[in-house]
């Protein structure tokens, strides 16, 4: 009998279904403003059929596009906080202090995408709007396609509230969840939509709006391949980590983008078994260090 030796288990060998955006969706050359609303639904297909995809690391990637849309408002109210800045001020955030103005940025940002997309969970997003507002905004172009409904929304919150635009980035982004039928807010027009584009109105905001879905989506599609690669190789290491409370804090990394050990796992793990367990999956390249210090640092996928 002829003996057939075991294939290994390759823990990426599920992501290879996972889908990707077509190079003709995103190639930006010679495409005229009236190819931008099929172009930016091939795009929001992709996406869509990711969505529905149980490989791709929906909570995380959510996470990170949180951070960059973040980013992305607090350079539209004329801010220099970056990223890395953004997660020192929410994820080393200890219980009393404030994350200033710019993590509150991100930390509304943060409350709209781990709540269903619904009017009492947008309203937790944004405590101090009058929840009837809230409904009112999202009413604007109902009916209409997903994304000139979101450019709706977004005329509509600019129009009333224009020092704010993360609320009406997220509302709008809200409005396109809610019309993709998504239980969950992914930043899109949040991430690519330029201070100059928010201003824009009618035609030119829709098609601004096209645009920057192609280009979000494109980001969104790509990014959740890494974290998938990422997550899968974490999840592939998990059984050899002996410490005690290692699979909750594995459970944080895959849905959290940047980890403070001494305090996000100060609940079932000493700070000193924290952050070994860190260097350990750093050891192992399934986690990187994301600050460069010493001390204060974070952790990610």
């Amino acid at each position: 009998m002829k003996h057939v030796t075991a294939t290994p288990y390759d823990p990426l060998d599920t992501l290879d279904t996972l889908p990707r955006m077509p190079l003709w969706v995103t190639s930006g050359r010679g495409h005229p403003p009236e190819d931008a609303a099929f172009l930016s639904g091939a795009a929001l297909a992709t996406l869509h059929t990711m969505s529905a995809h149980a490989d791709a690391p929906h909570t995380l990637l959510r996470a990170r596009l949180a951070l960059l849309a973040a980013q992305a408002c607090v350079t539209h109210a004329g801010r220099p906080e970056r990223a890395a800045d953004l997660r020192d001020a929410v994820h080393l955030l200890r219980p009393g202090d404030a994350p200033g103005p710019a993590g509150e940025i991100y930390q509304t940002w943060q409350r709209a995408i781990t709540q269903p997309v619904t009017l009492k969970a947008l309203h937790k997003a944004f405590p101090i709007q009058d929840p009837h507002q809230i409904a009112r905004w999202l009413d604007a172009g109902r009916g209409g396609s997903p994304i000139n409904h979101a450019a709706s929304v977004l005329e509509r919150v600019q129009a009333d509230a224009p020092h704010t635009p993360e609320v009406a980035l997220i509302l709008a982004d809200a409005a396109l969840a809610q019309a993709m039928g998504w239980a969950r807010l992914v930043p899109l027009l949040g991430l690519s939509l330029t201070a100059r584009d928010l201003y824009k109105t009618g035609d030119a905001l829709r098609l601004a709006c096209h645009r920057s879905v192609v280009a979000s989506a494109k980001t969104a599609v790509q990014t959740g391949h890494d974290l998938a690669r990422k997550a899968a190789l974490l999840r592939a290491v998990t059984p050899k980590l002996r410490a005690k409370g290692a699979a909750q804090a594995v459970a944080l990394f895959l849905h959290s983008d940047a980890v403070a050990p001494s305090l996000a796992m100060t609940g079932f793990m000493s700070d000193r078994a924290a952050r070994r367990l860190c260097d350990r999956l750093v050891a192992f390249a399934v986690v990187r260090e994301l600050t460069g210090r010493d001390t204060f640092r974070l952790y990610g996928v």
